[in-house]
């Protein structure tokens, strides 16, 4: 697994293991990896647990949610480049790459997240087809090249304008085929398509 730093607008690949002691993220082995798992739902990791994040920052995407988003997305992620933005534990991108995503990239800057997304990277040994960027999402979409991914997930914190700002942002840069984003099912988006399980909505935008 190739993991990314962020450094003056620029994101730089490195080869080194995120988990290692001499990772400039320095993140540790086990410590911020909570208690709770959410599980694969389909693919060739189905029902294989993953670990979540330490704490009450990180939100887990409903399994049920989950599983309804990745049935909408099934003919797109096959063979798809993925962004997980806002990953947590990073269970949208992998349960991408179970269905058939031949790569996924992963960005977050919680330290628990990390170390949680790490573990479970490591958990399913698919190193090789996973980069992690510690950045800003914002600041990470801003930077992307239009069609730069085939698909592209977005789980930003329920409070405050982040998947407002990441569709206006998507709309003048569509840097995937198509963007999805949970948000409060309260919540308008103005998006192409949305669907909502209970108090969740997710959204989907597609590139013209």
């Amino acid at each position: 697994m190739r993991n990314a730093e962020f450094d003056r607008g620029v994101v730089r690949a490195t080869t080194r293991q995120l988990k290692t002691p001499h990772s400039p993220l320095r993140i540790p082995h086990s410590r911020g990896v909570g208690l709770g798992t959410v599980r694969i739902i389909a693919g060739e990791f189905k029902g294989r647990r993953l670990k979540t994040p330490a704490g009450d920052r990180t939100r887990p995407t409903a399994d049920r949610v989950r599983e309804a988003w990745l049935s909408i997305l099934q003919h797109p992620v096959r063979g798809a480049r993925a962004l997980d933005l806002y990953a947590g534990s990073g269970a949208l991108g992998l349960e991408a790459l179970s269905r058939g995503a031949v790569s996924a990239d992963f960005v977050e800057v919680s330290r628990h997240a990390l170390a949680a997304l790490t573990a479970n990277i490591k958990t399913l040994a698919v190193e090789d087809r996973t980069v992690i960027h510690r950045v800003d999402a914002l600041q990470f979409a801003e930077r992307l090249h239009p069609g730069q991914y085939d698909v592209a997930f977005a789980d930003p914190p329920y409070a405050g304008e982040h998947a407002a700002r990441l569709v206006a942002l998507f709309r003048l840069n569509p840097f995937a085929r198509v963007l999805s984003i949970e948000h409060r099912g309260d919540q308008p988006i103005a998006g192409d398509d949305t669907r909502r399980y209970g108090d969740t909505g997710v959204t989907f935008v597609y590139a013209p």
